[in-house]
């Protein structure tokens, strides 16, 4: 019987506090508050005081030959989007390239390579190969040189020279 009247009791405080968390939006009434009359006293001008002037020291900065500072020095590698119509040479990364064999007779060298779907393919100097646009620039008894374009953290464009040798007898 003391647990119901106390529920009881407690349904009736709260349903009393939410009654007064409403949206009234009238004036409180005003009891015994009669309105005030404000006297407005006159302002004295202030005698003004001598400004003293600071020479600011000026710092000049020339950004020429800086990196931006708010750019992040660390880039993460974005794959380069396949562009259509190019040779099964230029859908692989140099380094995923294997040197097989070197060839040649009176006038150039011959190499043979391996792309990494088992795909072999012989090309001479000035082939196009890798993502980068590679291209051969020598290739001599037993290496193959290439040149290729590639852009560093600050967008710029540098050549990157890579040389694939051909492997001895006992490497793999």
């Amino acid at each position: 019987m003391m647990k119901r009247l106390a529920f009881y009791l407690l349904i009736m405080l709260l349903t009393a506090g939410l009654a007064g968390c409403g949206d009234d939006k009238s004036k409180p009434a005003k009891f015994g508050v009669r309105d005030t009359v404000v006297k407005t006293a006159k302002v004295l001008p202030v005698p003004a005081k001598p400004v003293t002037k600071f020479e600011q020291e000026v710092y000049p900065y020339d950004p020429k030959g800086r990196r931006d500072p708010f750019k992040s020095l660390v880039t993460f590698a974005v794959k380069t989007k396949k562009k259509k119509g190019l040779s099964p040479l230029e859908n692989f990364d140099v380094e995923e390239i294997k040197l097989i064999a070197i060839a040649w007779d009176n006038q150039q060298y011959y190499a043979l390579i391996t792309l990494p779907d088992n795909k072999s393919f012989t090309i001479t100097k000035g082939a196009i190969l890798g993502t980068y646009d590679g291209k051969v620039t020598k290739i001599t008894k037993d290496t193959v040189h290439i040149k290729e374009k590639i852009q560093d953290y600050r967008g710029h464009i540098k050549t990157k020279d890579t040389v694939m040798r051909l492997r001895t007898e006992g490497e793999e």
